[in-house]
Protein backbone atom coordinates (compact mmCIF):
# COMPACT_ATOMS: atom_id res chain seq x y z
CA UNK A 1 0.00 0.00 0.00
CA UNK A 2 1.31 3.51 -1.25
CA UNK A 3 1.02 7.07 0.08
CA UNK A 4 -1.12 7.70 -2.14
CA UNK A 5 -4.03 5.41 -0.92
CA UNK A 6 -3.02 5.77 2.90
CA UNK A 7 -3.43 9.91 2.36
CA UNK A 8 -7.17 8.83 1.45
CA UNK A 9 -6.88 7.15 4.10
CA UNK A 10 -6.24 10.04 6.29
CA UNK A 11 -9.15 11.93 4.69
CA UNK A 12 -11.40 9.26 5.42
CA UNK A 13 -10.09 9.49 9.19
CA UNK A 14 -9.96 13.18 9.77
CA UNK A 15 -14.24 13.08 8.56
CA UNK A 16 -14.72 10.10 11.32
CA UNK A 17 -13.35 11.80 14.06
CA UNK A 18 -14.55 15.66 13.39
CA UNK A 19 -18.07 13.95 13.24
CA UNK A 20 -17.78 11.82 16.07
CA UNK A 21 -16.08 14.57 18.10
CA UNK A 22 -19.07 17.09 17.19
CA UNK A 23 -21.27 14.66 18.49
CA UNK A 24 -20.01 12.68 21.48
CA UNK A 25 -17.03 15.22 22.73
CA UNK A 26 -18.57 18.79 21.50
CA UNK A 27 -16.81 20.94 24.47
CA UNK A 28 -13.18 19.08 23.70
CA UNK A 29 -13.78 19.65 19.68
CA UNK A 30 -14.92 23.25 20.17
CA UNK A 31 -11.27 23.54 22.14
CA UNK A 32 -9.85 21.90 18.86
CA UNK A 33 -10.94 24.12 16.75
CA UNK A 34 -9.77 27.44 18.94
CA UNK A 35 -5.99 26.37 18.62
CA UNK A 36 -4.20 28.98 17.56
CA UNK A 37 -1.30 28.88 15.11
CA UNK A 38 0.67 30.64 17.54
CA UNK A 39 0.38 27.21 20.29
CA UNK A 40 1.75 24.74 17.69
CA UNK A 41 5.53 24.79 16.60
CA UNK A 42 6.41 22.24 14.30
CA UNK A 43 10.48 21.85 13.31
CA UNK A 44 10.55 20.06 9.85
CA UNK A 45 11.35 16.63 9.27
CA UNK A 46 12.99 14.77 6.60
CA UNK A 47 10.94 11.28 7.25
CA UNK A 48 8.41 12.39 9.35
CA UNK A 49 5.31 15.21 8.51
CA UNK A 50 3.09 15.59 11.31
CA UNK A 51 1.98 18.71 9.59
CA UNK A 52 0.09 16.85 7.16
CA UNK A 53 -2.03 15.63 9.47
CA UNK A 54 -2.84 18.88 11.28
CA UNK A 55 -3.54 20.02 7.44
CA UNK A 56 -6.28 17.64 7.51
CA UNK A 57 -8.05 18.26 10.75
CA UNK A 58 -7.43 22.41 10.28
CA UNK A 59 -5.29 23.14 13.42
CA UNK A 60 -3.01 25.81 12.74
CA UNK A 61 0.71 25.76 13.44
CA UNK A 62 4.01 27.53 12.75
CA UNK A 63 5.80 24.99 10.47
CA UNK A 64 10.63 26.31 11.14
CA UNK A 65 13.28 24.82 9.94
CA UNK A 66 15.60 23.27 12.55
CA UNK A 67 18.47 26.05 11.89
CA UNK A 68 15.58 28.90 12.85
CA UNK A 69 14.62 27.29 15.96
CA UNK A 70 17.24 29.53 18.16
CA UNK A 71 15.81 32.59 16.60
CA UNK A 72 12.44 31.89 17.90
CA UNK A 73 11.12 32.60 21.47
CA UNK A 74 8.61 29.75 22.87
CA UNK A 75 6.78 29.70 25.81
CA UNK A 76 5.50 26.69 28.10
CA UNK A 77 2.13 27.34 26.77
CA UNK A 78 3.09 25.83 23.49
CA UNK A 79 3.51 22.65 21.92
CA UNK A 80 6.68 21.70 20.35
CA UNK A 81 6.44 18.98 17.71
CA UNK A 82 10.18 17.80 16.63
CA UNK A 83 9.76 15.34 13.27
CA UNK A 84 12.42 12.55 12.95
CA UNK A 85 15.39 12.83 11.91
CA UNK A 86 15.72 15.69 14.81
CA UNK A 87 19.10 16.79 12.87
CA UNK A 88 20.99 20.24 13.39
CA UNK A 89 19.75 20.59 16.58
CA UNK A 90 22.55 19.88 18.72
CA UNK A 91 23.06 23.58 20.00
CA UNK A 92 19.33 23.93 20.57
CA UNK A 93 19.44 21.07 23.03
CA UNK A 94 19.18 23.10 26.53
CA UNK A 95 16.44 25.20 24.85
CA UNK A 96 14.73 22.47 24.61
CA UNK A 97 15.13 20.98 28.28
CA UNK A 98 14.58 24.69 29.49
CA UNK A 99 11.17 24.61 27.43
CA UNK A 100 9.54 21.23 29.06
CA UNK A 101 11.20 21.99 32.45
CA UNK A 102 9.06 25.20 32.35
CA UNK A 103 5.53 23.57 31.56
CA UNK A 104 5.75 22.99 27.59
CA UNK A 105 4.73 20.22 26.02
CA UNK A 106 7.77 18.47 23.50
CA UNK A 107 6.62 15.64 21.09
CA UNK A 108 8.95 13.71 19.16
CA UNK A 109 8.79 10.81 16.18
CA UNK A 110 11.42 7.71 15.45
CA UNK A 111 15.30 9.14 15.03
CA UNK A 112 14.46 12.45 17.61
CA UNK A 113 14.73 9.31 20.27
CA UNK A 114 18.46 9.17 19.77
CA UNK A 115 19.06 13.18 18.23
CA UNK A 116 16.64 14.37 20.93
CA UNK A 117 15.38 12.81 23.92
CA UNK A 118 18.69 11.08 24.51
CA UNK A 119 20.63 13.80 25.08
CA UNK A 120 18.33 15.65 27.02
CA UNK A 121 17.24 12.87 29.17
CA UNK A 122 20.02 10.35 29.53
CA UNK A 123 18.50 8.41 32.24
CA UNK A 124 15.08 8.64 30.79
CA UNK A 125 15.28 6.35 27.67
CA UNK A 126 17.56 5.44 24.93
CA UNK A 127 17.62 3.82 21.48
CA UNK A 128 18.28 0.38 21.76
CA UNK A 129 20.30 -0.37 19.04
CA UNK A 130 18.36 -2.57 16.93
CA UNK A 131 16.68 -0.81 14.06
CA UNK A 132 13.41 -2.53 12.61
CA UNK A 133 12.74 -3.26 8.70
CA UNK A 134 9.94 -1.99 7.15
CA UNK A 135 7.33 -4.23 8.68
CA UNK A 136 3.89 -3.27 10.54
CA UNK A 137 3.17 -4.87 14.07
CA UNK A 138 -0.15 -5.17 16.10
CA UNK A 139 0.12 -2.69 19.08
CA UNK A 140 -2.40 -2.13 21.94
CA UNK A 141 -3.26 0.28 24.41
CA UNK A 142 -1.51 -0.02 27.96
CA UNK A 143 -3.48 2.66 29.95
CA UNK A 144 -6.89 2.99 28.43
CA UNK A 145 -7.69 5.42 30.80
CA UNK A 146 -5.13 8.13 29.67
CA UNK A 147 -6.69 11.50 28.16
CA UNK A 148 -4.46 11.10 24.76
CA UNK A 149 -6.26 7.67 24.19
CA UNK A 150 -9.62 8.45 24.84
CA UNK A 151 -11.82 7.27 21.55
CA UNK A 152 -9.50 6.15 19.80
CA UNK A 153 -10.01 2.04 19.61
CA UNK A 154 -13.93 1.09 20.20
CA UNK A 155 -13.27 -2.62 19.37
CA UNK A 156 -10.91 -5.22 21.74
CA UNK A 157 -9.13 -5.31 18.37
CA UNK A 158 -5.42 -4.99 17.28
CA UNK A 159 -4.42 -2.18 15.07
CA UNK A 160 -1.60 -2.42 12.55
CA UNK A 161 1.56 0.04 13.17
CA UNK A 162 4.04 1.08 10.10
CA UNK A 163 7.43 0.65 11.25
CA UNK A 164 9.58 2.85 8.69
CA UNK A 165 12.87 0.85 7.74
CA UNK A 166 15.75 1.56 10.19
CA UNK A 167 12.74 3.03 12.88
CA UNK A 168 14.61 3.20 16.72
CA UNK A 169 12.94 0.66 19.14
CA UNK A 170 12.84 2.48 23.04
CA UNK A 171 14.38 1.23 25.81
CA UNK A 172 12.85 2.35 29.08
CA UNK A 173 15.97 2.96 31.84
CA UNK A 174 13.64 4.60 34.58
CA UNK A 175 10.10 2.54 34.27
CA UNK A 176 9.40 4.69 37.70
CA UNK A 177 9.26 8.00 35.22
CA UNK A 178 8.31 6.67 31.75
CA UNK A 179 4.63 5.28 30.95
CA UNK A 180 4.31 3.44 28.18
CA UNK A 181 0.66 4.37 26.18
CA UNK A 182 0.63 1.43 23.44
CA UNK A 183 2.68 -0.96 23.43
CA UNK A 184 3.28 -4.15 20.78
CA UNK A 185 4.02 -7.39 21.86
CA UNK A 186 5.38 -8.66 18.17
CA UNK A 187 7.23 -5.26 18.20
CA UNK A 188 9.16 -6.86 21.46
CA UNK A 189 9.85 -10.51 19.82
CA UNK A 190 11.18 -8.73 16.67
CA UNK A 191 13.27 -6.01 17.58
CA UNK A 192 13.12 -6.52 21.24
CA UNK A 193 11.74 -3.38 23.06
CA UNK A 194 7.66 -3.15 22.92
CA UNK A 195 7.00 0.59 23.62
CA UNK A 196 5.45 2.36 20.60
CA UNK A 197 4.30 5.36 22.33
CA UNK A 198 5.97 6.90 25.80
CA UNK A 199 5.43 9.97 27.91
CA UNK A 200 6.67 11.20 30.74
CA UNK A 201 6.54 14.86 33.02
CA UNK A 202 9.52 16.84 33.74
CA UNK A 203 10.01 19.92 35.74
CA UNK A 204 7.35 22.11 36.70
CA UNK A 205 4.59 20.86 34.45
CA UNK A 206 6.29 19.91 31.36
CA UNK A 207 5.36 16.98 29.56
CA UNK A 208 7.12 14.74 26.80
CA UNK A 209 5.74 12.63 24.59
CA UNK A 210 7.39 10.35 21.77
CA UNK A 211 6.77 7.19 19.34
CA UNK A 212 8.54 4.66 17.44
CA UNK A 213 8.18 5.39 13.80
CA UNK A 214 6.64 8.07 11.93
CA UNK A 215 3.36 9.86 13.18
CA UNK A 216 1.84 9.90 9.14
CA UNK A 217 1.67 6.31 8.39
CA UNK A 218 2.65 5.43 5.05
CA UNK A 219 1.15 2.56 5.10
CA UNK A 220 -0.83 -0.23 6.56
CA UNK A 221 -1.59 -3.76 6.46
CA UNK A 222 -4.20 -6.11 5.97
CA UNK A 223 -4.39 -9.27 8.19
CA UNK A 224 -7.65 -10.55 9.16
CA UNK A 225 -11.04 -10.41 7.17
CA UNK A 226 -12.08 -7.64 9.85
CA UNK A 227 -9.67 -5.63 8.67
CA UNK A 228 -10.58 -5.88 4.91
CA UNK A 229 -14.09 -4.40 5.74
CA UNK A 230 -14.80 -1.35 4.23
CA UNK A 231 -14.43 2.44 6.12
CA UNK A 232 -18.14 2.60 5.94
CA UNK A 233 -18.20 -0.58 7.70
CA UNK A 234 -15.80 1.14 10.64
CA UNK A 235 -17.62 4.02 10.76
CA UNK A 236 -21.10 2.08 11.02
CA UNK A 237 -20.10 -0.97 13.40
CA UNK A 238 -17.09 0.72 15.36
CA UNK A 239 -17.95 4.19 15.35
CA UNK A 240 -21.63 4.12 15.86
CA UNK A 241 -22.42 5.82 12.90
CA UNK A 242 -25.96 6.10 11.17
CA UNK A 243 -26.61 5.04 7.68
CA UNK A 244 -27.15 8.43 6.69
CA UNK A 245 -24.26 10.15 8.70
CA UNK A 246 -21.95 8.12 6.75
CA UNK A 247 -23.60 8.89 3.62
CA UNK A 248 -22.66 12.22 4.70
CA UNK A 249 -18.69 11.41 4.13
CA UNK A 250 -19.20 8.36 1.31
CA UNK A 251 -16.75 10.46 -1.00
CA UNK A 252 -13.62 10.20 1.43
CA UNK A 253 -14.94 6.78 2.90
CA UNK A 254 -15.40 5.06 -0.90
CA UNK A 255 -12.46 3.08 -1.90
CA UNK A 256 -10.60 2.48 2.08
CA UNK A 257 -11.02 -0.40 3.72
CA UNK A 258 -11.44 -0.46 7.24
CA UNK A 259 -7.85 -1.78 8.54
CA UNK A 260 -6.96 1.45 6.34
CA UNK A 261 -9.09 3.60 8.21
CA UNK A 262 -8.80 2.21 11.61
CA UNK A 263 -4.75 3.00 11.44
CA UNK A 264 -5.25 6.68 10.31
CA UNK A 265 -7.80 7.03 12.14
CA UNK A 266 -5.87 5.97 15.56
CA UNK A 267 -3.15 8.75 14.37
CA UNK A 268 -5.29 11.42 14.04
CA UNK A 269 -7.26 10.98 16.85
CA UNK A 270 -4.32 10.59 19.45
CA UNK A 271 -3.16 14.11 17.60
CA UNK A 272 -6.16 15.97 18.98
CA UNK A 273 -6.17 14.35 21.63
CA UNK A 274 -2.59 15.30 22.73
CA UNK A 275 -3.70 19.17 21.06
CA UNK A 276 -6.84 19.44 23.30
CA UNK A 277 -5.27 17.85 27.03
CA UNK A 278 -2.44 20.29 26.26
CA UNK A 279 -5.21 23.35 26.34
CA UNK A 280 -7.24 22.10 29.04
CA UNK A 281 -3.39 22.53 30.74
CA UNK A 282 -2.96 25.63 29.52
CA UNK A 283 -6.16 26.93 30.31
CA UNK A 284 -6.08 25.59 34.05
CA UNK A 285 -2.90 27.18 34.18
CA UNK A 286 -3.64 30.66 33.06
CA UNK A 287 -6.97 31.00 35.57
CA UNK A 288 -4.67 29.53 38.45
CA UNK A 289 -2.16 32.62 37.58
CA UNK A 290 -4.92 35.20 36.88
CA UNK A 291 -6.59 34.29 40.40
CA UNK A 292 -3.61 34.78 41.78
CA UNK A 293 -2.99 38.14 40.30
CA UNK A 294 -6.53 39.54 41.25
CA UNK A 295 -5.52 38.22 44.98
CA UNK A 296 -2.54 40.55 44.61
CA UNK A 297 -3.75 43.24 43.99
CA UNK A 298 -6.37 43.41 46.19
Amino acid sequence: MGFKKMKKAYNASAKIMEKRMEKERPEDFQILKKVSKSSIVIVKGTYDKVELVLDLINIPYLLIDSNQFNQIELNPNQILIINCPGNGMEESLTKIKDFVKQGGFLFTTDWALSTILEQIFPDFLKYNQRPTQDDCVAVEIVDKNNKFLEGIFKADEKPIWWLESSSYPIQILDPKKVQILVKSEEMKQKYGQDPIVITFNYGDGGTVLHMTSHYYLQRSELRTNRHMKSAADYAMEEMAFSKEEVMEIEKELNGVSLGEAESAYSTTQFLGNVIIEQQKKVNKRLTKKKSVENKESK
